[in-house]
C-alpha cells in the first residue's frame, strides 16, 4: 500500500470511528447517538460534546509516531467539556467572533471556559469585541449608511495611482448599544483593494467560511454572562485597552472600566472563581488583584512583550517580580513558550521554564488560527518553531508540547474541538 492509500485508509477508520461514537448520520436507527440516557446535571453542558472531523483530519495528517498512535486511540470518545479549552472569541475558524452562534459552537465543541473581550460603546455600555475599534471589519456597519456615517473615519476606497489602500474606522465607542444591537456580526477581514464598501466587507480568508455568517448575533457584556451561564462555560472576559482618550467624556477612568467589568458578573451572582478576568494591561491585573482580590485572584496577564526581542529578555527576567506582586497568571502567545533544540525538536522556552520557576501559571493563545500550516511554517503563533512545522497535523505535535513539556493549564483555539480532543485524550 503506497503512502496516500495508507493515509486514506486511516482517515477512513477514523470518520468511521466518529460516526460510530456519535451517530453522526441523521436518520439512520441503526446508529445511536452517544448521548447519556438521563439529563444532563446541572454542573453539565445542556447537550453532548461534539468535536466533528477536525480533530481527526489532523490527527491523520500527524507524521508517524508514538503520538499519533495515543491520539489515534482515543478516537472513539467519550469526549466531555474540559477547561483545558478555551473558546478563543468563541469558535471563529468558522462563526463571526463574539456572536451567540459563535459562543454556542464553542460550548458545543467541550470548551469549558470562553471568552467576551470587553470594550464600551458610546454611551458607556459593555459589549464583545475584539478591539473599540473593529466594526468596520467585524460587523455589517458600512452596509448600513445611516450607522456608517457615525464612523471615526467614513470609508475610502483604495486609490492604485497613489498607493493608498482602503480604509475605514468604526468603533463600538461611536455608537449606543441601541445602534450597535442594530448590527449582524460578520467574519473578520476586510480587503484593502476595494473600490466599493462591498469589496471591502467580502474579503474572509480561505481557510475560514462565510456560510455560517449570514448576521451573526452581537451581544452585549451581561448578555454573555447569561449565555455562558446557560451553557454551563466558565467565563474569560479580556479588558480591551481604549481606542478613545481617557478619562472617556472626562468622567469615565480606566478604573472605572476595569471595575464595571467585574460589577456585570457580580450583579450576575457569578463565582469569581469562575471567572478568568485577562488584559494586557498590568495596571488591569493588578487593580483586580488590589480592589477585587477574589476576582484577581485568578486574574490572567496577557502578556504582549514577547514581541521584540528586549521584551523577551525583560519579561524573562521579570517573572519573579510579578509573582511578588501577587499575579498568578500568565499568558503569552505561543511562540514564546517554546523553542527548537539542537535536533530540531520542539522544546520549552527560557520563558515558559521562568514562569514555572517563578510558580506562575501559564494559559496561552491562539491554536488554529494561522491557517494552513504547510504554508508559511505556521506564521505568527509558531514563528520560533517555523524550521519544524510543515502539515496540518503539526498542531497537534505543538498542542501536545505546550501540554506535556511546558505545562501549559489551558489553550485558547479558533476552533476548540481540536483542544478538547487532546485533552480527553490525555486526561487533562
Amino acid at each position: 500500500m503506497n503512502k496516500k492509500s495508507a493515509r486514506s485508509g486511516t482517515a477512513l477508520a477514523l470518520i468511521t470511528l466518529q460516526i460510530a461514537a456519535t451517530g453522526a448520520c441523521s436518520g439512520d436507527e441503526s446508529v445511536q447517538p452517544a448521548i447519556p440516557p438521563d439529563p444532563p446535571s446541572e454542573e453539565d453542558a445542556p447537550y453532548g460534546v461534539q468535536i466533528g472531523p477536525r480533530p481527526y483530519y489532523l490527527v491523520e495528517d500527524m507524521d508517524e509516531g508514538e503520538l499519533k498512535e495515543q491520539l489515534m486511540a482515543c478516537a472513539e470518545g467519550p469526549f466531555e467539556r474540559t477547561d483545558f479549552s478555551i473558546g478563543h472569541r468563541g469558535a471563529c475558524m468558522q462563526f463571526p467572533e463574539h456572536t451567540r452562534e459563535s459562543y454556542e459552537a464553542a460550548a458545543r465543541m467541550g470548551a469549558g471556559i470562553v471568552e467576551c473581550d470587553v470594550t464600551f460603546t458610546r454611551d458607556r455600555q459593555l459589549v464583545c469585541r475584539h478591539a473599540q475599534c473593529d466594526l468596520h471589519t467585524t460587523t455589517n456597519i458600512l452596509a448600513i449608511p445611516e450607522l456608517a456615517a457615525k464612523c471615526s473615519e467614513p470609508f475610502v476606497p483604495a486609490d492604485p495611482e497613489a498607493g493608498t489602500p482602503a480604509s475605514a474606522k468604526c468603533c463600538a465607542s461611536d455608537i449606543t448599544l441601541a445602534e450597535f444591537k442594530q448590527l449582524c456580526g460578520k467574519m473578520d477581514a476586510a480587503n484593502p483593494d476595494a473600490a466599493t464598501v462591498e469589496e471591502y466587507m467580502a474579503s474572509t480568508p480561505g481557510f475560514r467560511t462565510d456560510l455560517y455568517a449570514t448576521c451573526g448575533t452581537l451581544l452585549t457584556h451581561a448578555e454573555s454572562i447569561e449565555l455562558f451561564s446557560s451553557l454551563g462555560v466558565k467565563f474569560t472576559p479580556e479588558l480591551k485597552a481604549p481606542e478613545v482618550e481617557m478619562p472617556y467624556e472626562g468622567d469615565y477612568e480606566q478604573q472605572d472600566y476595569a471595575q464595571q467589568m467585574i460589577d456585570e458578573y457580580k450583579a450576575a451572582g457569578i463565582d469569581p472563581k469562575s471567572v478568568f478576568a485577562q488584559s494586557f494591561s498590568l495596571d488591569d491585573v493588578l487593580y483586580w488583584i488590589d480592589e477585587e482580590p477574589e476576582f484577581g485572584a485568578q486574574a490572567v496577564y496577557l502578556d504582549s512583550r514577547v514581541d521584540t526581542a528586549e521584551g523577551y529578555e525583560t519579561a524573562v527576567s521579570g517573572m519573579q517580580s510579578l509573582a511578588a506582586q501577587g499575579v498568578k497568571i500568565v499568558a503569552p502567545p505561543t511562540f514564546a513558550l517554546v523553542t527548537l533544540d539542537g535536533n530540531g525538536q520542539i522544546v520549552p522556552s527560557e520563558y515558559a521554564e521562568a514562569a514555572r520557576a517563578a510558580g506562575l501559571d501559564i494559559i496561552t493563545w491562539t491554536l488554529e488560527r494561522s491557517g494552513p500550516l504547510a504554508i508559511g511554517g505556521g506564521g505568527y503563533y509558531y514563528q520560533s518553531v517555523a524550521d519544524r512545522i510543515d502539515n496540518d497535523g503539526d498542531t497537534m505535535v505543538m498542542l501536545d508540547v505546550l501540554a506535556r513539556d511546558v505545562g501549559v493549564r489551558g489553550v485558547f483555539s479558533d476552533w476548540p474541538a481540536t483542544v478538547t480532543y487532546y485533552a480527553n485524550c490525555m486526561g487533562l
